[in-house]
């Protein structure tokens, strides 16, 4: 019997890193972590259950060149010139400002050049998978913080293959530098003609295999692209990851890049993980718990060198100093990539044994710490700010005076589309209000057209109370950040007492904390969304107008609890259905108490009063065209009307009840 020695591996590896990562989700513990403690685990430092790490290491090179190859995938030039200034700016300064500050640094300890730019570089990138996951749990990807993380970290994963370039010039720099730009050199040439030829092939051969309809075939020719450039790259001795980045980046500009992505990501799933349990074999617990000082203290100072440096970078944007801490934290742990550069690196000699350990420990420990940093990111940045003693919002003496004559007012928090839509509506109706704002740029806009719009939290008690919470009538939350919305009801409420507080929120799931907190009305976008859906479906249908709104009254009535079974009476939908009209058309449900019951269709003189007619009244299932003179209205007949807009909206109201006309 023949035996496989990487099959027993892969059997091992994939048992234990099933519980692992269980355990590593149930405490809220990102899933890299959970494969890198389930390499440490299982690997020659650990239970020694797979004692040699290079038995999975070609699986792991697939699982680099798959990240790789998905990275390139999700970036496109328009992504980045959507984001612009943020991502070339804040990206750009928060990278080289590390770079630089761990250069110095490392000088300072007596540190070579090319040895403090390779751990510049290292401690540069933070984690994509692990903040885009926290922030999606948290739904903070759309609030101000949210949206410089995500253009700094767009910025970092460009610089990944920059970097990898990088890391064999930093080598050449003592084994001699003429190689190592002849290396470049070489390096360049293949990258630029993968790409033109690229461009050229790979947008005409996916069009070709997309009008075979096969998904296997469509699939099978990513994966020759992404491999096929990797295998490319390789053979002139370059990094098996720089040709899938690039093979992704090009099927990226093409219309079937979002379907490549979604037949890659599994697999990247698969052989990701694949990878982070192989570098958590290579860590070995027991050195560094022979030091544990070191390590700590090298974790921390990575903490709070990249910290303090994505703050600065963020405010070098304009925005402010709590967005600016909140990002900061974020970005302050080290990325999964740094650990393939490390590959890299290990190999060319520029990381050394105890080196490498002590950046592998470092790393692991700043992962496991960036779900509390993040969760800590709202109060510590209210403590620096309160610390700084930085004004809170800057208002024009005029302006001061202008909000103190402010009463009555509406204070909108959150100048987005819903707030945007809220302030025109106020305008019009000649109702008092003012708007806080944490967009720089979104503030000038809006200055421009002469909103009373400030830059500032909505969230901080000073800044509510600057705008005049004591003396307004209403505060709406229009942000898109659950904690800082929980925070602001509770600080708004605290305040003002007596204010009326409408909060948007995305979910329904979200609706007690913030009555909890202190608002008075909750509106889920989620719930609203399916509303309106339901309600359009039922239209395409016949359903009566006023019965779908009594179903819409009656679930908001129960603060979204549950959809009521809609009873439709004896309604059937295929007599409206052979009606055959689908012009201005509308089906209302006689009420009890309606002015039409008991009444006759030429009784109640509809078209001369109102100019909409009666084509048809469906009882019993039955639609009839012509009712005999006999014939009279009673509750439960569902009528069915033609006319103009307005006729239709008159003459519904004579069946429905009284205490709804009035209404």
């Amino acid at each position: 019997m023949h035996e496989f020695p990487i099959l027993r591996d892969l059997v091992i590896l994939v048992a234990v890193a099933i519980p692992v990562v269980v355990a590593a989700q149930r405490f809220r513990i990102p899933t890299v972590v959970g494969f890198l403690l389930t390499g440490i685990a299982i690997g020659p430092h650990g239970l020694r259950l797979i004692g040699r790490p290079d038995s999975v290491a070609g699986l792991a090179e697939v699982g680099v060149i798959l990240l790789l190859f998905t990275i390139g995938l999700e970036l496109s030039l328009s992504r980045i010139i959507r984001l612009g200034r943020t991502v070339v700016q804040g990206g750009g300064l928060q990278v080289a400002g590390t770079i630089l500050a761990v250069v110095i640094l490392a000088a300072v300890f007596g540190i070579s050049l090319s040895i403090g730019i390779l751990y510049g570089a290292l401690v540069a990138l933070s984690s994509t998978a692990i903040v885009l996951k926290i922030y999606t749990d948290r739904g903070e990807l759309d609030t101000p913080h949210g949206r410089v993380v995500v253009a700094i970290l767009l910025f970092q994963d460009l610089c990944v293959v920059p970097l990898m370039l990088l890391v064999p010039l930093l080598a050449g720099a003592t084994l001699g530098i003429g190689s190592a730009l002849r290396d470049v050199g070489v390096g360049l040439v293949v990258v630029g003609a993968l790409v033109l030829g690229g461009r050229v092939l790979v947008p005409r051969v996916l069009e070709r295999i997309a009008t075979i309809r096969n998904r296997e075939i469509f699939t099978l020719c990513i994966m020759f692209f992404g491999l096929g450039a990797a295998f490319v790259t390789s053979s002139f001795g370059l990094s098996l990851a720089i040709g899938a980045f690039i093979a992704g980046l090009v099927i990226s500009e093409s219309e079937y890049g979002m379907q490549a992505l979604s037949d890659v990501l599994p697999f990247r799933d698969t052989f990701s993980g694949i990878f982070f349990i192989s570098v958590g074999m290579l860590l070995d617990i027991g050195w560094l718990l022979e030091d544990p000082l070191r390590l700590l203290a090298a974790a921390l100072g990575i903490v709070l060198l990249k910290a303090a440096i994505a703050t600065a970078a963020t405010r070098s944007l304009g925005r402010s100093l709590e967005v600016s801490v909140m990002t900061g934290l974020a970005l302050a742990q080290v990325g999964e990539f740094s650990f393939v550069l490390a590959g890299v690196a290990v190999p060319l000699g520029l990381l050394g044994p105890e080196t490498y350990q002590t950046f592998l420990g470092a790393s692991v420990v700043s992962m496991l710490a960036a779900p509390f940093l993040i969760s800590a990111a709202g109060p510590v940045a209210d403590f620096v700010c309160r610390v700084a003693r930085r004004p809170a919002m800057e208002i024009l003496p005029h302006e001061a005076q202008e909000i103190a004559e402010l009463n009555d007012h509406v204070i909108i928090v959150g100048y987005g589309l819903n707030g945007r839509n809220l302030a025109r509506v106020l305008k019009a109706a000649g109702i008092p209000y003012v708007i806080l704002e944490q967009n720089g740029q979104t503030v000038r806009r809006a200055r421009l057209e002469r909103e009373p719009i400030f830059f500032g939290d909505g969230t901080r008690p000073d800044v509510l109370e600057r705008v005049g919470i004591e003396r307004a009538r209403v505060v709406v939350f229009a942000i898109s950040a659950p904690a800082s919305e929980r925070r602001g009801v509770a600080v708004a409420r605290k305040l003002n007492p007596n204010v009326r507080i409408v909060v948007r929120t995305r979910y329904v799931a979200s609706i007690p904390e913030l009555e909890r907190a202190g608002a008075d009305e909750v509106v889920p976008e989620e719930f609203e969304t399916s509303v309106e859906i339901f309600a359009r479906v039922l239209r395409i249908y016949g359903v009566p107008s006023n019965v779908i709104q009594r179903e819409i009254d009656a679930v908001r009535s129960e603060h979204y609890g549950v959809l009521r079974g809609i009873s439709l009476g004896d309604l059937r939908l295929d007599a409206l259905k052979h009606l055959g009209i689908h012009g201005a058309l509308d089906t209302v449900e006689v009420e009890e108490g309606a002015p039409a019951v008991g009444e006759n269709p030429w009784s109640l003189e509809l078209r001369r009063e109102t100019g909409a007619t009666v084509i048809a009244v469906i009882r019993d299932g039955k639609a009839l065209y012509q009712p005999d003179p006999e014939f009279r209205f009673r509750v439960g007949d569902t009528v069915v009307l033609v006319g103009s807009r307005e006729a239709l909206e008159k003459g519904s109201l004579l069946f429905r009840a009284k205490s709804d006309n009035v209404a």
